[in-house]
């Protein structure tokens, strides 16, 4: 059977439901909606080896919030959806020590807009780790955050998950916290979302191809994951407009992958929200305003 992709929990639990014609809960799975400054969050948790293989997620922690007013600039939508982000993030980082070092590595291909969105958020997060330690009289109440750019294979030769790892044996960070584009299956979700999960990623998953997972299997630190939705595969998509249960064989089309055509300032705008979110989360006693100044 031709699976629709997607590689959002809530999609995935979905899926699950419209398949087995269930609408009650999913065993092995929690799942619950709130809100956070005005904005929907969706909170899947998988708990067990039940769950995972429903979802075909592994387990833990995935929210997803709806950022639907963004592309409009409804106003005060930029500031309610950082401190959303950033309270979500925060809550991820409960276990980590306020002190300890965070890498932040930002996933993907600057070349490739829709790829894009984890090289964009490395240049919207603030670093902190060189200012600590050159003048700690001035930064020491900060938490120190380093952030690199991993970018693919194809143009470095070194897959991202080993990039990462390299630094990390260096550097020693208390926690990394990835970021990527993904997959939908369906046009709705593009570019409205934000996944924000505490089981790691894996870099390239949302077009099929596979790499090394940056995991704390991998990296032996906790790893949070952040990414936004920016294709929808073309079988899937044909799948969820037609209602059909499956994705048809689309022969030449199937590694079709949709896009919006304002893809460039959707981007733009959610690496923003992202890195200022990010930044917040880690350095909870800076305002949004001061984040700008320190940012622009």
């Amino acid at each position: 059977m031709r699976m629709r992709r997607t590689d959002l929990a809530l999609e995935a639990r979905e899926l699950w439901q419209e398949r087995s014609g269930v609408t009650s809960a999913l065993p092995g799975v929690e799942a619950w909606d709130s809100l956070r400054e005005g904005i929907p969050v969706n909170t899947v948790r998988v708990l067990d080896g039940q769950g995972e293989t429903a979802l075909g997620k592994p387990r833990g922690s995935y929210v997803t919030l709806t950022l639907e007013g963004l592309a409009s600039r409804e106003e005060g939508i930029f500031q309610r959806a950082v401190r959303a982000v950033a309270g979500e993030i925060g809550q991820l980082l409960r276990d980590v020590p306020p002190a300890g070092l965070v890498l932040v590595a930002g996933l993907g291909n600057r070349a490739i807009t829709p790829d894009a969105v984890g090289p964009k958020v490395h240049q919207n997060t603030l670093v902190t780790r060189h200012l600590i330690r050159q003048m700690p009289e001035h930064f020491g109440a900060l938490r120190p955050v380093a952030s690199v750019t991993a970018e693919v294979m194809g143009n470095t030769g070194m897959e991202s998950g080993e990039l990462v790892r390299a630094v990390c044996e260096k550097i020693k960070p208390a926690c990394v916290v990835a970021v990527d584009a993904l997959a939908s299956r369906s046009l709705k979700r593009l570019c409205k979302t934000v996944q924000i999960a505490d089981t790691g990623i894996t870099p390239g998953s949302g077009v099929g191809n596979h790499r090394m997972g940056l995991t704390r299997d991998t990296l032996g630190v906790p790893v949070i994951a952040l990414g936004v939705p920016t294709v929808v595969d073309g079988a899937t998509l044909a799948a969820d407009l037609l209602g059909t249960d499956e994705p048809p064989d689309l022969n030449e089309g199937r590694d079709l992958l949709v896009t919006p055509k304002d893809i460039d300032s959707q981007v733009d705008d959610l690496s923003k929200v992202i890195g200022y979110g990010i930044s917040m989360a880690l350095q909870p006693g800076i305002s949004l305003e001061e984040l700008e100044l320190l940012l622009s």
